[in-house]
């Protein structure tokens, strides 16, 4: 009988241990259950990527940027909002994403036509709106960009015809002209190479890519023969404005200019050169401390990295960028829908462009051109763009993990 009631109230005690526990998680589930499907939404590989530049970033940001006002802490704070806005969009599935392409593209080409109207002009270039605040709306496209012509691929998918190529094409040069006009040609770049990322994966043919590219190179190699009779004083070339002009016969020949034109190029090669293989250290670099470097915190922040951190630093840099892309392609690769693909290519892509142009800009082998580095250059509205392509690239990776289970 004793044993019988004892067990009996052991009976009874797990039971309503067991009622306490069902009812704590049916009724207040843990923190941790509930942000669960929040952090589901994440793709680590690409989340790792982007935490090691940004930290890259805020590195070398406070060393060269510590002693500018608020510039260290303002770049955390875009830092920090960027990953807010990645972390919203991740959640997002791609197929709401693509209900925002064409009115994304129709109020960025109409600021873009606004811009060109009654813009506001700073340095010689029409490039910002002022509509209460000051916006720049060719940032706009950069994302507006790749989201239309994919919504536009999406729509026509498996009855493609060259009309549809050509349409595409009408699409894009629309935007890229009128940020041309402003002039801006970073942008302008950024821009193009997303809509011909996404043309060229949606299946354009190499016949068609192979005779603009043949031409482009034909046309490097006469402006590198014939430099000096280009460059003389007083010859103008045709399309390009003048500040393009000079910024291509800088980088041909950055001596003709040393104290102007090439003081740039000049000051950025020889800090890269005098970081050699180890860099001078942490803090150390005398032509970043020094005030050598222009604009050592946006365009040439690459510079005192290099001369900071080396050659061992740069190659470790470079291959963040590089698992970065690598992470973007093969998500590219494994997602759903032919509008996924389109869009992390694309985006993927553009994460290429900002990063090679910068690095090449800064060693002397491109002309100077206002791209920033990721992750590392400051800016608020460029790194909101880059938390917005992340956090895109993540909703499409999410996705393909939803279809697969």
């Amino acid at each position: 009988m004793l044993d019988a009631a004892r067990r009996d109230r052991r009976f009874v005690s797990i039971r309503l241990t067991d009622n306490w526990r069902m009812a704590a998680v049916f009724d207040k589930p843990s923190l941790y259950r509930r942000t669960l499907p929040l952090l589901q939404g994440f793709d680590g590989l690409l989340a790792f990527a982007v935490f090691l530049l940004a930290c890259a970033g805020m590195l070398i940001m406070y060393s060269s940027g510590h002693d500018q006002g608020s510039r260290f802490a303002d770049h955390g704070r875009n830092m920090l909002i960027a990953g807010a806005i990645m972390f919203v969009v991740a959640q997002v599935p791609p197929h709401r994403l693509m209900a925002f392409a064409v009115p994304l593209y129709l109020v960025g080409v109409t600021l873009l036509v606004a811009v060109a109207l009654f813009g506001v002009s700073k340095k010689g270039a029409q490039r910002w709106l002022n509509v209460g605040i000051v916006i720049q709306p060719a940032e706009i496209l950069k994302i507006a960009m790749p989201l239309m012509l994919a919504w536009w691929f999406q729509k026509r998918e498996g009855q493609l015809r060259p009309l549809d190529f050509l349409a595409a094409g009408v699409l894009l040069v629309i935007p890229v002209g009128l940020i041309m006009k402003q002039p801006d040609l970073g942008t302008a770049l950024l821009v193009l190479t997303a809509g011909v990322a996404v043309i060229f994966f949606a299946g354009l043919s190499w016949k068609l890519i192979a005779p603009p590219l043949l031409l482009g190179l034909i046309g490097v190699f006469l402006v590198v023969w014939f430099e000096p009779q280009l460059c003389a004083d007083g010859v103008r070339w045709p399309v390009l404005h003048d500040y393009q002009q000079q910024r291509i016969c800088t980088l041909l020949d950055p001596s003709r200019d040393p104290l102007g034109k090439g003081f740039h190029i000049i000051q950025s090669v020889i800090a890269i050169g005098s970081g050699g293989v180890f860099g001078k250290g942490f803090m150390a670099g005398t032509q970043t401390h020094l005030e050598f470097i222009p604009e050592r915190t946006t365009d040439f922040i690459f510079a005192a990295y290099s001369e900071e951190f080396g050659l061992v630093g740069n190659l470790l840099l470079i291959a963040g960028f590089i698992f970065l892309i690598l992470r973007g392609l093969a998500i590219a690769l494994q997602a759903p829908t032919l509008f996924s693909r389109l869009l992390a290519g694309a985006l993927t892509m553009i994460f290429f462009t900002y990063a090679f142009v910068n690095m090449a800009m800064v060693s002397g082998i491109l002309p100077v051109v206002g791209v920033p580095l990721p992750f590392i250059s400051y800016g608020g509205t460029a790194m909101v763009t880059l938390g917005l392509a992340v956090g895109m690239l993540m909703s499409i990776a999410n996705a393909k993990r939803l279809i697969q289970t």
